[in-house]
């Protein structure tokens, strides 16, 4: 009985092993279908099924998915749109030039050769005074021309010896000639001595170069030894507290309607004073100088900036940073628009420059909107 008992308990075992098995296979995973529903409803909601949801991606219809942690890791800002009335605005073209008044040259006037002065030639960046001796000018003759001079001072200094005999004579016998034949040959013999004394000058001594204005000395273009000719520029001198900014205006009427300007130099806005127009076109332009409020920018002469002038007439949109505005995968320029807490989508804009770093977005963005200011840069290289 035992062996058959045995054997009949074996075979309803494996007889039960099955329905086991399908037991488990038909376990209740309700828990597991919802979320992964849940899931995907909300990857739908963000326009594509998100393929990592702890990276930041572009979805089909060119929109971004970034999540928390990665906007914390770009810094990203924004900023509501708020619409207003805003000054329009106008772009010119501008070099720093240097004030005339607060700026000189030392130029030859004529050829020589170069030497420095007590402290040898001034270096760039130096700063000198008015009237500070900068270098010398040992002028340079040839020898036919510097032997006529030493001929004409050597009849001169005949002429002059025989005038002061003859008024020696006619001192001796005043009273028995004229005092004006006396008086006559006084002159004669002092004017021949001041002819004399000045060619001489002219052979033997040097020409100070001195320093037209008190300032920096921005530009050297001579060494020392150097033979020069007449004219030629050899040292310049600038007060970098004292700039100017010179644009150039293709429409003449513009510069009757500006009422503020400013430029943007190294992410700063520097403000400037309209200080005049000129009345003779230069490159079918009417030129526009404005002089800097700021003492301390660093600016060099010649360099090019972009000068933005506000008029008296008025215009709505949206001020936003500079930094907002990127180039789009298109080429086009637009912002990014943070339309949910991890979607960020491109919006074609049009603007034009308030000042050095503000822009004005007139169309493109609606009131309320959260627009991207910092690390809006970095979303357009999300790929």
């Amino acid at each position: 009985m035992k062996p058959l008992l045995l054997a009949t308990l074996l075979v309803a075992g494996l007889a039960l092993a099955p329905a086991a098995v399908r037991a488990h296979g038909a376990e209740d995973h309700s828990h597991d279908d919802k979320a992964a529903t849940a899931k995907a409803a909300a990857a739908t909601a963000t326009g594509a099924l998100v393929a990592d949801p702890s990276a930041a991606q572009r979805l089909p219809d060119g929109s971004l998915f970034v999540p928390k942690s990665v906007q914390y890791q770009l810094g990203l800002r924004h900023r509501v749109a708020v619409a207003g009335e805003h000054p329009v605005s106008v772009e010119f073209n501008g070099r720093v030039v240097a004030d005339p008044q607060a700026s000189g040259r030392v130029q030859a006037t004529q050829a020589g050769r170069v030497e420095g002065g007590p402290g040898g030639l001034p270096l760039l960046g130096q700063r000198v005074a008015k009237g500070q001796l900068l270098a010398v000018l040992q002028p340079s003759r040839g020898a036919i021309e510097r032997g006529n001079q030493q001929a004409l001072k050597a009849e001169i200094e005949a002429q002059r010896a025989l005038a002061q005999r003859r008024l020696q004579r006619l001192e001796q016998l005043e009273g028995s000639v004229p005092q004006k034949d006396i008086e006559a040959a006084r002159i004669d013999a002092q004017a021949l001595q001041q002819r004399a004394a000045a060619i001489g000058a002219g052979l033997d001594s040097a020409e100070p170069l001195r320093a037209p204005v008190g300032g920096v000395v921005s530009a050297v273009h001579v060494v020392a030894g150097q033979v020069v000719d007449a004219r030629e520029t050899l040292i310049e001198v600038i007060d970098p507290a004292r700039l100017a900014v010179e644009a150039l205006a293709y429409e003449p009427v513009l510069p009757q309607d500006l009422a503020a300007a400013s430029a943007e130099v190294a992410g700063r806005s520097l403000e400037l004073q309209f200080v005049g127009a000129g009345r003779q076109l230069r490159e079918q332009a009417m030129p526009l100088l404005f002089r800097l409020r700021a003492h301390d920018a660093v600016l060099a002469v010649g360099q090019p900036l972009k000068v933005i002038a506000r008029t008296s007439k008025k215009t709505t949109g949206v001020a936003v940073p500079r930094s907002a505005l990127v180039r789009l995968a298109n080429g086009e320029m637009g912002v990014w628009v943070h339309g949910a807490p991890e979607r960020f989508t491109p919006r074609r804009v049009s603007v034009q420059s308030l000042d050095g770093t503000t822009l004005l977005v007139r169309s493109g963005v609606e009131k309320g909107e959260r627009i991207v200011t910092d690390g809006a840069s970095l979303l357009a290289q999300v790929r």
